[in-house]
């Protein structure tokens, strides 16, 4: 395949695309032997130590491999990626979207009723006591690190565009401006290739589940979902109906031998698992694409919570790989500024995009205006970009300082997962140790909420573990915390 510079900016990145494209698009088949690091530098005529940055970070993940003294290859699998070659499935899906979209089944009601009453009332997620002097709840965000001006800005803004404009109702994919601006926002942080109009905006990411659901699942079809997972997505979809199976993960993410073969939907969250924290390995994402593609399955990647990584380069979306419209990308406002803006998108398979519009018009037909307004002036003018950087540093410290106890005064009784992202880390409990007990002793002697992963888990056995959430925790608060929850240990033992 033919390289091409353009300028003398960014020569690291520009050959990085370009080779990683390759790869992915089958250009750079499996196998294939790459020029040497010095022969390359020489046909582009850029220095040795560039080539050399670029095949290090593409060998790191995953898409070379060196063989010292042979040369460098393709990494195997790759070529497995699915094209879009059947096309026929999208007017399939498409005729599926249209048949769930009325999802009310009224032949009987009481069945209906008996869905919605298994539905647990907190949704198996932690309930909310009220707030101890030290709490490690997750999906927290620290306001007092949010730039009020800036927004209040932003907001102003937002209600003189209102004033001038008429009163009538809005598109439901959501303001042009702001769908704009997250286009742009996944296309660079998450290496996700969209135009705006591929960009639907929901109320949080919750809806963008629900609407997904509405749109792909019938009453009795099969979802499959990382088992330990996320109950509100598991909730959303058993809602509708479906029948929820739980696919077991490992080290390297979601075991793809274990899919259900009749599977409707799969959700996952790659980048940052929910809860255990390690992310899906490359051979892992092609394995589930293949599957997918195999099986005519929609794939909702749930990114969470991937603007905040703290070791190694980022790990782009599983949606980056998708050349075969199999993947609804689904993200979140609720970890960058706060959970009750209430804003989130979903950029789905093209084939989707016109049922999930029509599910999201009847649904409540578009989110607000005014937020939404105001959100794309905080995105375009650079507000977002500057908080992220500013918080991220905030988050890094306050992880490392919960690293230092887990891997220190606690390590005889908490095992910390390996995570690399995200603003919560997991630990397993030692041998002898119970979540229930601890929760409650740490509460009443320390005045320190935790929270267990055993309710996040739908199959036997169960691990204890206790869930960290630090955005909303100071590093000192996180400090004292653990020096209390180590004399609460040393008093159980």
């Amino acid at each position: 395949m033919q390289i091409s510079i353009h300028g003398r900016q960014d020569l690291t990145g520009q050959i990085y695309r370009q080779l990683r494209a390759g790869i992915i698009d089958g250009r750079l088949a499996s196998g294939e032997r790459l020029p040497s690091t010095r022969d390359l530098a020489g046909q582009l005529g850029v220095s040795r130590k560039t080539t050399l940055e670029v095949f290090e970070r593409l060998i790191t993940e995953g898409y070379l491999r060196a063989h010292p003294g042979d040369g460098t290859f393709v990494a195997d699998g790759l070529s497995r990626v699915p094209n879009r070659a059947g096309q026929a499935r999208g007017a399939a899906t498409t005729q599926t979207a249209a048949a769930a979209a009325d999802t009310t089944d009224t032949a009987d009601l009481a069945s209906a009723h008996s869905v919605w009453a298994e539905v647990p009332e907190a949704l198996s997620m932690p309930q909310y006591r009220p707030a101890l002097p030290f709490d490690f709840r997750g999906g927290v965000t620290d306001k007092t690190q949010f730039p009020f001006d800036a927004w209040r800005r932003c907001v102003n803004h937002a209600v003189r565009v209102q004033a001038r404009s008429r009163g009538e109702y809005r598109d439901p994919g959501g303001e042009q401006e702001l769908r704009l601006g997250i286009s742009r926002y996944v296309a660079f942080s998450r290496a996700v290739s969209c135009s705006w109009q591929d960009v639907i905006v929901t109320q949080g990411a919750q809806q963008a589940l629900d609407l997904l659901a509405r749109v792909v699942v019938k009453p009795g079809d099969i979802v499959a979902m990382e088992d330990p997972g996320y109950p509100p997505a598991r909730a959303a979809f058993a809602a509708l109906g479906a029948s929820v199976v739980g696919v077991p993960v490992d080290a390297h993410g979601l075991i793809t031998a274990k899919l259900p073969c009749r599977a409707a939907l799969v959700y996952v969250t790659p980048s940052h698992q929910f809860p255990l924290g390690m992310p899906m390995s490359l051979e892992r994402r092609v394995e589930l694409l293949e599957w997918a593609e195999k099986h005519h399955v929609v794939i909702v990647e749930d990114d969470y919570d991937c603007e905040f990584r703290f070791e190694g380069r980022p790990m782009e979306s599983l949606k980056s790989l998708d050349r075969a419209g199999l993947v609804a990308y689904v993200g979140t406002f609720s970890k960058t500024i706060f959970p009750e803006l209430r804003i989130g998108y979903v950029v789905p398979p093209r084939s989707l995009n016109v049922a999930l519009q029509k599910a999201k018009q009847i649904g409540d037909w578009h989110t607000c205006t005014l937020t939404q307004t105001a959100l794309a002036r905080f995105m375009l003018d650079g507000d977002f970009a500057r908080h992220l950087r500013r918080i991220h540093k905030h988050y890094a410290a306050r992880r490392q300082m919960l690293l230092s106890h887990l891997h220190g005064a606690l390590a005889q009784w908490l095992e910390p997962l390996p995570s690399a992202a995200g603003i919560h880390l997991t630990a397993l409990l030692k041998a002898g140790l119970e979540e229930a007990p601890l929760i409650a002793a740490a509460a009443e002697a320390a005045s320190v909420g935790l929270y267990g992963i055993a309710a996040f888990y739908t199959s036997e056995p169960k691990r204890q573990g206790l869930i960290f959430g630090y955005g909303g925790t100071s590093a000192e608060d996180i400090d004292t915390a653990l020096q209390r929850l180590a004399g609460v240990l040393q008093q159980a033992r």
